[in-house]
């Protein structure tokens, strides 16, 4: 990183805190679980796929290898004298989840100025929505082990990205590429009483949200950033109870596992007599526990006022309705439509549905070869296929495997020509140059061998060859039939064609069993 291209400031030591989220020691976990339930609410920031910023002509930039502050102006960077303008396509966006998400898109918002000072903020404010909201009142429908729930959504709102801060041993750095980038907040009601539905309804909205092509979901960007407000309550109860707010959570493994810390650092609170305290934490990975960052703000400390520097952002219902129009077919929907129309069960259609070029992927190996089982094709995509992806850490528009070909697999593998063993083989070699599977597999010899007299030939050796082992068989240790089976798939390098090799291979030992009984 060239220092020339940063900003330095001078910060002090931080002060040991006196607050402490140590975790009480509790005797019996399992009445914590029995007497209390978690009561926990979502706030996602998710950076919108705009060309540029929120309110200038910036670019916005990929900040993992773009160089910094190259990619900044007078307005992300709160110049004095400078005006923002409201990004048309960052509304249009923010529309498209609203919708999505069955909320009432508002004819009129406003942007506010929420004030408070932070290194990585320059003008001292950020720019964002406050008492009237972009949209409002809607719900993300999750499902999970315990059935189907609706998670209400309270608003939906446009506001600018910060700065990034860079740490160093004596100082920090700061870049401003990212500041002032369109980022949607997304705010649930406080419906989740469990981790499972957290991670379920993160796992779901970011799924929505890459259907939609207004956000990445690559996680290790930080275009999507999680804050859970957590309590606890007595089951039955519908007091909500002092609650507190975890920021910047930037993967679901941080995010479930600073909410399974916190539920259970309040639980043993409360069992122990004491009470929550209400504030801001943070997490810390490496000592896996939240930390204290400072007392918990309400809304009149950020002294909210409307931007002057911006009219009301007026929507024509209109606009609204073409958007709606536009939608695509969404996750759930989709989910619901394969398992229909495909006889997939729930899990398969999931894995299927919870990336939407996983899904056309799918769709378009059906219609290549219609006439196969289309759970067949399902299987070989979200088994054999997934997981040579994941190994090589490719994506399926990365894997160089048209969906035309891997409906051609399958279907060599269903009418015989190969094994399911060598198909693997196959799929593994398409990964990797792209050749079409029966190019494949006459270039390696792998068709599979289906002649009845060879077949024979190499059970028949198999037995004769291993006395030993017959006998055992002989003696009544039927499962050893499995090892003559393996011998004959080693002696034919694998090609045999394994249902064929079963039934003769059943057929001579049989035989031999009829001959042992009549000779007495």
């Amino acid at each position: 990183m060239n220092r020339d291209q940063l900003l330095v400031l001078g910060l002090r030591e931080e002060a040991t805190t006196s607050s402490t989220t140590s975790l009480p020691q509790m005797n019996d976990s399992t009445e914590m679980e029995r007497m209390l339930e978690p009561v926990i609410g979502l706030e996602v920031h998710a950076e919108l796929l705009t060309n540029s910023k929120m309110f200038c002509s910036c670019a916005v930039v990929d900040p993992t290898t773009s160089a910094p502050n190259t990619s900044v102006c007078e307005i992300c960077t709160g110049m004095p004298g400078t005006l923002p303008v409201i990004n048309r396509k960052a509304v249009e966006f923010a529309i498209r989840v609203a919708l999505a998400m069955h909320c009432s898109p508002a004819e009129t918002s406003v942007f506010a100025r929420k004030n408070y000072f932070y290194p990585d903020l320059p003008k001292g404010y950020q720019i964002s929505q406050y008492e009237l909201p972009l949209a409002k009142n809607g719900f993300l429908a999750i499902t999970t082990d315990q059935g189907s729930k609706k998670i209400r959504i309270r608003r939906v709102h446009l506001e600018e990205d910060t700065g990034k801060l860079v740490h160093k041993t004596s100082r920090s750095l700061v870049d401003y590429n990212r500041s002032g980038v369109p980022l949607l907040e997304i705010v649930s009601e406080p419906d989740m009483n469990s981790v499972e539905e957290v991670r379920s309804y993160a796992t779901s909205l970011r799924s929505l949200l890459r259907y939609l092509e207004v956000n990445s979901g690559d996680m290790e960007k930080g275009v999507i950033r999680f804050e859970a407000n957590v309590s606890v309550r007595e089951v039955g109860s519908e007091e909500l109870m002092t609650r507190t707010e975890i920021k910047n959570l930037n993967s679901f493994r941080s995010m479930i596992r600073a909410i399974e810390y916190e539920v259970q650092r309040q639980s043993g609170l409360l069992l122990s007599g004491l009470q929550v305290k209400q504030e801001t934490l943070g997490w810390d990975e490496t000592l896996a526990q939240t930390l204290p960052q400072r007392s918990k703000e309400e809304a009149h400390d950020y002294r909210y006022f409307p931007e002057p520097d911006l009219p009301p952002l007026r929507v024509d219902p209109a606009w609204i309705e073409t958007i709606r129009t536009s939608l695509p077919e969404l996750p759930t929907e989709k989910k619901n439509r394969f398992v229909q129309s495909y006889n997939l069960s729930p899990y398969t259609a999931s894995i299927l549905t919870d990336d939407r070029a996983v899904a056309d992927y799918f769709e378009a190996a059906i219609a290549a070869e219609p006439d196969l089982k289309s759970n067949k094709i399902a299987n070989w995509i979200s088994g054999d296929f997934f997981g040579l992806l994941n190994e090589m850490g490719l994506s399926v528009d990365e894997s160089n495997v048209p969906a035309e070909s891997i409906a051609r697999l399958v279907l060599l593998v269903e009418q015989g020509m190969i094994n399911a063993a060598t198909g693997k083989q196959v799929l593994e070699e398409m990964i990797k140059t792209g050749a079409r599977p029966e190019d494949i597999v006459e270039e390696h010899d792998l068709a599979m061998m289906s002649d009845p007299s060879t077949t024979r030939s190499l059970v028949v050796q198999a037995i004769e060859e291993n006395p030993e082992q017959l006998e055992t068989y002989l003696a009544g240790k039927s499962g050893i039939a499995d090892w003559f089976f393996g011998q004959v798939m080693r002696a034919s390098s694998g090609k045999a064609n394994p249902t064929l090799v079963r039934e003769i291979l059943y057929e001579e030992l049989q035989r031999r069993e009829e001959s042992r009984r009549a000779s007495g």
